[in-house]
């Protein structure tokens, strides 16, 4: 495994970083793994080399952050890993459990570090904009939660460019604590980051980490034409079901396919070789739901592809509306 520093900070992360979303309670989603059947993909990422690992708050309504604290701690040092979390959607329902107000910074926080069981978090991501909230608010809550020693990084997610350039200039302004990563919606089905949001990220030393690399699965290798049942998570996923399935997002996919059978690798390998190997972009926020699939993905990253080769994969792309945020 290689490490890279996270956008223009000392802070070193794995090439990969391992996304949790599928780990804490069936309860939550009937796709999710329970704790039971979660550690082991913990454990698998860490002998992978693995040290970064994304969370939220939200994801199985907290039970993701219990599940993933308990994990790290049986199996690596606290130093030797890098954990994320988010905070914006709500994990209890009251009228101050959701957004980004001081009040649910503060509160949220505190309860990721108790889930988590741990004193700080290596990074602290907003997980969406908050619309109804002043950015100064929000900042300055932000800024306060690294001076106390509960966050050592922050970093934000989906949003439109022109947002996350008002809200770094407002940090320097203030002298704030700045962004240092941008969690974004990309992939070789969705690429409208390219536009706006990657070169502000580029012009402002921001690490990208995307999510979504591989399209919730759509570039699996096993998506059918008008059927959304090829995975339990397809199946239930009404998200991800706004987000694909365009009859041009089907041909790319099929050139990935074709690639893949071409160089004697797998579709998912194709897929996050592209998205690994773009400009500017830190670290994929994976997800696996089956050991031998992390154990795929992660020899994805030896796969390389030629211009001809990524020209192939790129040129059925068409515009798309704004999808993620």
């Amino acid at each position: 495994m290689d490490y890279v520093r996270l956008g223009t900070t000392g802070l070193k992360v794995s090439r990969l970083c391992l996304g949790t979303m599928t780990y804490g309670t069936p309860a939550w989603r009937p796709w999710v793994l329970d704790e039971a059947a979660s550690r082991p993909f913990i454990k698998r990422a860490i002998e992978h080399g693995i040290n970064f690992f994304d969370t939220a708050d939200m994801y199985s309504r907290g039970v993701s952050e219990e599940v993933v604290g308990r994990a790290l701690k049986e199996y690596a040092r606290r130093e030797q890993v890098v954990v994320a979390t988010k905070v914006f959607y709500p994990v209890t329902d009251h009228p101050n459990s959701r957004g980004l107000s001081r009040k649910h910074i503060m509160a949220a926080i505190d309860g990721s570090l108790t889930r988590l069981g741990t004193d700080y978090v290596d990074l602290y991501q907003i997980h969406r904009y908050d619309e109804h909230t002043p950015i100064e608010e929000t900042l300055e809550a932000l800024h306060d939660v690294v001076k106390a020693g509960k966050a050592l990084y922050l970093g934000a997610s989906s949003m439109y460019a022109w947002q996350f350039a008002n809200m770094l200039a407002m940090q320097r302004r203030h002298g704030w604590t700045r962004f240092v990563s941008m969690q974004n919606h990309y992939n070789l089905v969705y690429r409208e980051e390219e536009r706006e949001m990657f070169p502000l990220c580029a012009a402002e030393g921001i690490g990208v980490i995307p999510w979504s690399p591989l399209a919730r699965g759509f570039l699996a290798g096993n998506r059918q034409r008008g059927a959304r049942d090829a995975t339990p998570r397809e199946r239930h996923d009404d998200f991800g079901h706004g987000l694909y399935y365009a009859d041009t997002d089907y041909d790319i996919a099929d050139r990935v396919v074709e690639l893949a059978r071409r160089k004697g690798v797998l579709p998912i390998q194709v897929a996050l070789a592209w998205v690994a190997n773009r400009p500017g972009v830190t670290a994929p926020i994976i997800g696996a739901s089956r050991l031998e699939q992390l154990d795929q993905l992660v020899e994805g990253l030896a796969v390389t592809l030629a211009d001809d080769e990524r020209t192939f994969l790129e040129e059925r792309y068409v515009p798309h509306r704004v999808l993620g945020h």
